[in-house]
């Protein structure tokens, strides 16, 4: 991948396609088998992939060589069973899995106040399919997910054919910024928007913050909007445990009115306490701090 995220996913409709019959057909368990082969063909092909997941668990985690080198295949096949539990559950398989909660009371209170606020995730662990666990509990139609639609168009309406129908609302960022309205009118009516903190969008406005030891860049848009807005923010994950298992967390952020950097300082420090829990499950394979340009 480049020292930036491109602003899309890797994948074809076929790939996808034989994938979700051999998933339906023979099973969770026969899709993660599979898997290793996909992993393999990555290791081989991803060289620069590779070098920045090393440099990821080398440099920020301070990993020996060898369990570095190992934690790469780790990683990615960690990453592998997250989106094909994605696949399962949002094609119907969501009993085949289980999940407890670490501070769910704290979105339980805000849509009880139907206040609005926001929530921050990352692209860490699996929180695009929280709500399929979250709508046994809550109206997933006051809670809404910013996204950039990163995925192949075909793909998007391969997976919305197969997949199970949600009440949760996606707000797709578009060029002539018309999703900040839409933004504004779920919080004024009490809803809950979820936006990725930790990626931003080449030529994207940016904020910079010690993250893992070393200054690295993130979306400005999240942290500038809730400082403004004086909304109450959480900071949500959804991680994978073991076997078909997840684990969510919420932790209220404490922060200035107006205040961007400092909700962002925040949140680093957050995600440095998730990813000291779960090193595996950080999923932005490119040069996030930088290391290439220096080295």
């Amino acid at each position: 991948m480049a020292t930036e995220w491109e602003g899309k996913s890797r994948g074809t409709l076929l790939g996808y396609k034989i994938y979700i019959f051999f998933l339906c057909n023979f099973g969770i368990g026969s899709a993660y088998f599979i898997l290793h082969l996909v992993i393999f063909y990555y290791v081989l092909f991803s060289p620069r992939s590779n070098k920045d997941t090393y440099n990821y668990f080398r440099k920020r985690h301070k990993y020996s060589i060898g369990k570095s080198l190992a934690s790469i295949y780790k990683s990615y096949y960690t990453f592998g069973k997250t989106l094909t539990d994605k696949v399962a559950i949002s094609t119907g398989l969501r009993h085949k899995f289980t999940y407890t909660h670490d501070g769910i009371e704290h979105i339980d209170n805000l849509l009880k106040k139907n206040q609005g606020g926001i929530l921050i995730s990352g692209h860490v662990g699996n929180f695009e399919i929280s709500h399929y666990f979250l709508e046994d509990r809550y109206s997933i139609s006051k809670i809404s997910m910013v996204t950039t639609m990163a995925e192949h168009e075909n793909i998007q309406e391969y997976m919305e054919q197969i997949s199970v129908k949600s009440h949760l609302k996606f707000i797709v960022v578009k060029d002539d910024m018309s999703h900040i309205f839409e933004i504004h009118k779920a919080i004024d009516e009490g809803g809950l928007v979820v936006f990725t903190g930790d990626r931003y969008m080449p030529g994207g406005k940016v904020l910079n913050e010690s993250f893992l030891g070393k200054e690295a860049s993130f979306p400005m848009g999240p942290y500038l909007l809730a400082s403004r807005l004086n909304m109450p923010v959480l900071f949500v994950y959804f991680m994978k445990g073991e076997k078909r298992h997840y684990d969510l967390y919420a932790r209220t952020a404490e922060f200035k009115a107006r205040d961007a950097q400092g909700l962002l300082k925040e949140y680093t420090q957050s995600m440095e306490w998730i990813l000291k829990k779960y090193p595996l499950q950080w999923f932005n394979y490119y040069d996030f701090w930088k290391d290439r340009k220096n080295s």
